[in-house]
């Protein structure tokens, strides 16, 4: 017999860096430390079904889902003060009743084959920019490193957020040129 129990869901909002993101706290994890999803539609979201739900309020343009928090990004139009009321309890309620995050989910494999210099650049994004990003409700990955160049993906409020471009090249691509000579520029995958 299922436990009709409900789980005691604490929610609270976060602003971030990107004025159209607002970042929906939780007491408990949802995704495995390291780990984030990233849906910009309905079409790609097919694999989480509360990102589905979220997709059903006209506002919301993008979903970000990480280790204790959901991202939500909405419409230029839509103004905070006027929507985030109607997700907080909506989130609230969809995880009290236990309902699936994802229906399935596919881990990023750490390739032990990487060249040492790639090894390294996953190493500075995992122990110095993941915690920063996923504190302002984003996420950072390493996309590759070629002819100097690394490329990283930008998710979350991160995507689109007018400062990322500042925080990219000011923060990430002077530690990375600081601490592996190798590095001349850290561009940004487009999302």
């Amino acid at each position: 017999m299922e436990s009709t129990e409900k789980l005691n869901v604490t929610i609270y909002t976060e602003s971030s860096p990107n004025p159209n993101s607002m970042k929906f706290v939780v007491n408990f994890m949802l995704m495995p430390d390291g780990a984030s999803v990233d849906f910009d539609s309905p079409i790609n979201a097919a694999s989480s079904p509360l990102a589905l739900d979220l997709f059903r309020y006209n506002f919301v343009k993008r979903v970000f889902i990480s280790s204790n928090f959901i991202t939500i990004t909405k419409v230029d139009e839509a103004d905070w003060t006027d929507v985030s009321h109607l997700l907080k309890p909506f989130i609230k309620a969809y995880l009290e009743d236990k309902n699936p995050i994802l229906t399935e989910f596919k881990e990023s494999d750490i390739n032990d084959d990487d060249p040492e210099i790639v090894k390294k650049i996953k190493s500075l994004l995992d122990e110095y920019v993941r915690p920063a990003v996923e504190s302002d409700g984003g996420a950072i990955s390493f996309a590759s490193f070629e002819n100097g160049i690394v490329t990283v993906k930008l998710q979350g409020s991160c995507s689109g957020c007018p400062s990322s471009t500042m925080t990219l090249k000011a923060g990430i691509e002077n530690l990375m040129k600081r601490m592996i000579p190798e590095v001349v520029e850290v561009v940004a995958e487009n999302a």
